[in-house]
């Protein structure tokens, strides 16, 4: 903007034809135009974030962790403590439809990674190990200590088995909703691999700028509440509208690392393990942006890898989500609330074990 004010100020000096003198003035005067308008829509989106957040503090209670501030949220009481664990670009917010009534059962705590939702950013590669130390540290900070039940979405499925591995003693179980699995990248078609990566290059690029100059914000989004019944009320819109998409970009790219790390992981011997997986006849996700052959192979590939997660355990079981997709905790939130307390009852040696190494479709 600089530049152009300074150029448009020496255009009455110069020896130029008037129709390059007019030009030029147009072509400057719109460049100006639109760095100011850019400049004013950020300082307003960061003003109407600042605002948003002093009237709405985290929920739970934010901790130190290598000298960094992370965000957990505990409710209920009881033992063991549940510990949800949140997909690629996803914070505790998402688990606001199933936290509250997990939270009759036990209890049960949330919380966001580095620099998503009231966690800062942390220095350093955004892979599994890096995760499940901070992830210990914040739970150490806090006196969750154990006995833990760990709980978690998509790419958690690898982060968990990251836990498990390095800090056994303090684990009781292990809950998948719909988790990822180790190099799941070599499986999965081509045609899929290339979608998601340009997407996850898009969001990072265009969407991350479009959030930084606050397009979100003035279209009326960040007000927008989101899908109906999640239960966490206003804070979803604003959630979306503050993003750290370098942030999810470093996780996205770190998938095939998580891959190599967790490659070896299990089995753990008789360690209760539930896994909840999408139902592999509702491939409405896959086919949005996905060719019919591609879905298909994504939903088939998918369901096995989710079949193979029942190995790590002589003690685990599977749950098809009928008429779900990747998102079970909002999908079928239902399906969580009635499960997961007897799961936990299990645990605590305070009912019969079920019928291992089933898959069923409820």
């Amino acid at each position: 903007m600089f530049f152009a004010i300074r150029r448009l100020r020496r255009l009455r000096t110069l020896t130029i034809g008037k129709f390059r003198r007019a030009t030029e003035r147009a072509i400057l005067s719109l460049v100006t135009l639109g760095a100011v308008a850019a400049f004013s829509s950020t300082t307003f989106n960061v003003a109407a974030h600042d605002v948003f957040v002093a009237h709405h503090p985290a929920p739970g209670h934010i901790y130190l962790v290598n000298g960094y501030k992370m965000h957990l949220w505990c409710t209920g009481q009881g033992s063991p403590t549940i510990v949800l664990e949140s997909g690629l670009g996803n914070d505790s917010l998402i688990w606001g439809k199933v936290q509250p009534e997990l939270s009759k059962t036990t209890r049960v705590c949330s919380y966001d990674r580095a620099g998503m939702g009231w966690s800062e950013p942390q220095p350093g590669a955004r892979d599994s190990a890096h995760i499940v130390e901070q992830l210990h540290g914040l739970l150490q900070q806090a006196g969750v200590t154990g006995p833990i039940v760990l709980m978690g979405h998509s790419i958690a499925g690898m982060h968990m088995r990251g836990y498990v591995t390095r800090y056994p003693e303090n684990v009781r179980g292990v809950v998948f909703v719909d988790g990822a699995t180790p190099m799941q990248q070599e499986l999965l078609p081509a045609e899929f691999q290339a979608k998601i990566s340009k997407l996850y290059w898009s969001l990072a690029l265009l969407g991350g700028a479009a959030l930084n100059l606050g397009v979100p914000r003035l279209a009326g989004q960040c007000s927008h509440p989101g899908p109906p019944d999640w239960g966490v009320g206003d804070l979803q819109g604003e959630d979306q509208c503050s993003l750290n998409m370098h942030v999810i970009l470093g996780e996205y790219i770190a998938g095939e690392q998580d891959g190599h790390e967790t490659l070896h992981t299990g089995p753990y011997g008789d360690l209760p393990i539930l896994i909840f997986s999408q139902d592999p006849a509702n491939s409405e996700d896959m086919r949005q942006i996905l060719s019919p052959k591609a879905a298909a192979e994504v939903s088939s590939v998918w369901n096995q890898m989710q079949e193979d997660l029942k190995k790590l355990s002589t003690r685990s079981r599977r749950i098809i989500a009928k008429g779900s997709g990747h998102y079970i905790q909002l999908y079928r939130s239902d399906l969580l609330i009635k499960e997961v307390p007897p799961f936990i009852e299990q645990v605590r040696g305070n009912s019969p074990p079920p019928q291992y190494g089933t898959t069923i479709t409820e």
